[in-house]
């Protein structure tokens, strides 16, 4: 419902601005920790082996918490679960500068990971209100936030160190201005009345429809495609195409550039050619990024191929979380967690399956696979025009 008074109104805009923080201080929290594996794999010696096992519990954590924040929502609303674990951030960035072996690094990774979880969930689900308050489509721009504090978090950490702040104060800082924001943001949620209809609160668990799980699908070949760039991307580069090292983050940095503008201007896009196309219009254009970037000779038209895809897949997911916290008779605390769990297990497990076809066949055979996956969201776009009861 569009906010049609002084009042509303600005409630409705303090919630936007509250959620917006958050996914913002999400993606610094996210590049945090990417900037501090390389110390942290320094510092307590571990090899390539032993660092891949520690980073599976980072992904563990996100995938149990996520159900389990589905049932908390229902009982307590996502504005309540959202402030506890946005507001333990200023524990659980530090711990993982300062574990004294790799063990507790693990550990600290665990928690980490299921801090995120309850967090991306939560906050979507406040995304998602927000949305439905304003009339209009916003949750690409939420999205475009994180991608932008992801940006952001990089360069700031990096700036941070070459004035000669160590990585432990580093982390400690984005802890306590995530667990800040939080705190002092949390009386701008909306509250649970706001987030989960009284006609839903009480239902007995269902097991979810299918159409629920066809948008968990679509979410995770979205979020593989994602991984995809992002692990195989520079190796295909280098190794396919003979880029030298120091160019073969390019692919990558022309990919995430794409993306966060397409998000950014996600929401005029979706109002204008409603959600349906966009999801049709974009798994297309990243099928054609990524087929682009296997088949051409030139490097330039391969760097070609990574732009369309991070322009392409830039709205998919953000429409398809919208489209499963609206499905008659599913209550978002029931449909969102599902489909934010597929989405991760898209991004973690996905690249590692392409590893694995990579060597069965070669490495254009496997990211070609990729972009079957894009045209199949594209084929279901219609699950995402909306419905009514």
């Amino acid at each position: 419902m569009k906010p049609n008074d002084t009042a509303s109104s600005t409630h409705w805009h303090l919630s936007c601005r509250a959620t917006r923080l958050l996914f913002l201080l999400t993606g610094i929290a996210n590049a945090a920790w990417a900037a501090m594996v390389p110390f942290a794999k320094l510092r307590l010696n571990l090899n390539d082996a032993a660092l891949g096992s520690i980073l599976l519990a980072l992904g563990c954590g996100a995938m149990l918490a996520m159900p389990l924040t589905g049932v908390l929502m229902k009982r307590y609303g996502s504005a309540r679960v959202l402030t506890l674990a946005g507001s333990t951030m200023v524990i659980s960035v530090p711990l993982l500068a300062i574990a004294p072996s790799p063990i507790w690094l693990a550990v600290a990774l665990f928690l980490f990971g299921a801090l995120l979880g309850a967090v991306d969930v939560t906050m979507n689900n406040q995304a998602v209100f927000v949305e439905a308050q304003a009339g209009r489509p916003l949750m690409s721009s939420f999205h475009g936030l994180f991608s932008l504090g992801g940006l952001l978090g990089g360069v700031g950490i990096a700036a941070l160190l070459k004035t000669g702040m160590t990585m432990t104060w580093c982390a400690l800082a984005v802890g306590a201005a995530f667990t800040l924001a939080t705190l002092l943001q949390s009386r701008h949620l909306l509250p649970h009345a706001q987030t989960e209809p009284q006609h839903e609160q009480h239902d007995k668990f269902r097991f979810p429809p299918s159409m629920v799980w066809l948008l968990g699908m679509l979410c995770f070949f979205g979020f593989l495609t994602e991984g995809a760039m992002l692990d195989w991307g520079a190796v295909f580069l280098r190794f396919e195409r003979g880029v030298s090292e120091a160019g073969a983050g390019l692919g990558y940095a022309a990919f995430s550039v794409a993306m966060a503008a397409g998000r950014l201007t996600g929401d005029f896009i979706t109002h204008r050619l409603g959600p349906v196309k966009v999801v049709l219009v974009g798994g297309l254009l990243a099928a054609a990024g990524l087929v682009t970037i296997v088949a051409a000779p030139w490097v330039p038209l391969s760097l070609l191929g990574f732009v369309l895809v991070g322009m392409g897949a830039s709205n998919v997911v953000p429409v398809l979380f919208s489209a499963s916290a609206k499905i008659p008779g599913v209550p978002a605390s029931t449909a969102l967690p599902l489909v934010t769990m597929c989405g991760y297990t898209g991004m973690l497990a996905g690249p590692a399956a392409i590893g694995f076809l990579s060597r069965a066949t070669s490495l254009p055979i496997a990211l070609g696979g990729t972009a079957v996956l894009m045209a199949f969201v594209a084929f279901n776009a219609r699950i995402v025009k909306p419905r009514t009861n």
